[in-house]
């Protein structure tokens, strides 16, 4: 099972990720997040990682100030993360690959609420409802999704924490985890916003199959 540690920081964590069984590298450009990149690494440092795929998380950000990242990082993926339509996902989408992130509640109709994204977009984040954008301090129920056919490959997140690699494991085994791409970490696996426990990752990632 693929996993994408959100909200790095610190290019030395950065660099130890593909050691840790990590796939993915979330980078924050949203300048009120605590764990904005550009507060802590260049863009230069971010473009010279090469061992995993990179990804930006925008919010709200202009077509012109997402691509600038893109380029300036050598980013891999693009993860829209605020209240983005569906024809801005359309034109980054026709530059770089494009990840829509919806926050849930637990009313919500899952597969409703994409659906109008779904020929715009390559990928769909799964998260869950707060206040503001990013991280919302609840956790995914992982029960909204049974039954459910995202009709995209998708990243699930939500609180996620190293307590929960068996209850993935048996999500994994569900034809709704069909279409399930990777798992998103960040809050539950940090010492201080944006200061990863490397070890927890590594022994998460060992966990998951």
């Amino acid at each position: 099972m693929r996993v994408k540690v959100c909200g790095i920081t610190q290019e030395e964590q950065l660099l130890q990720l593909p050691d840790a069984g990590v796939s993915f590298a979330g980078f924050i450009f949203y300048p009120k997040s605590p764990r904005y990149v550009l507060r802590h690494m260049t863009t230069s440092q971010i473009k010279k990682e090469n061992k995993l795929n990179k990804v930006g998380v925008f919010v709200n950000a202009s077509v012109d100030e997402v691509l600038q990242m893109v380029d300036e990082c050598r980013l891999h993926m693009v993860q829209l993360h605020g209240d983005e339509t569906p024809k801005f996902c359309e034109k980054i989408a026709d530059y770089i690959s494009v990840v829509k992130a919806f926050r849930f509640s637990e009313t919500d109709n899952i597969g409703y609420r994409v659906q109008e994204y779904m020929d715009y977009c390559d990928m769909f984040m799964i998260d869950t409802e707060g206040v503001g954008y990013g991280g919302t301090g609840k956790k995914i129920n992982l029960e909204k999704l049974h039954g459910v056919q995202v009709g995209k490959p998708y990243f699930l997140s939500g609180m996620i924490e190293p307590g929960d690699a068996k209850q993935l494991n048996e999500f994994a085994q569900l034809p709704e985890a069909k279409a399930l791409f990777a798992i998103d970490i960040s809050t539950k696996f940090e010492v201080l916003p944006g200061i990863k426990d490397i070890n927890l990752i590594k022994n998460f990632t060992q966990q998951l199959k």
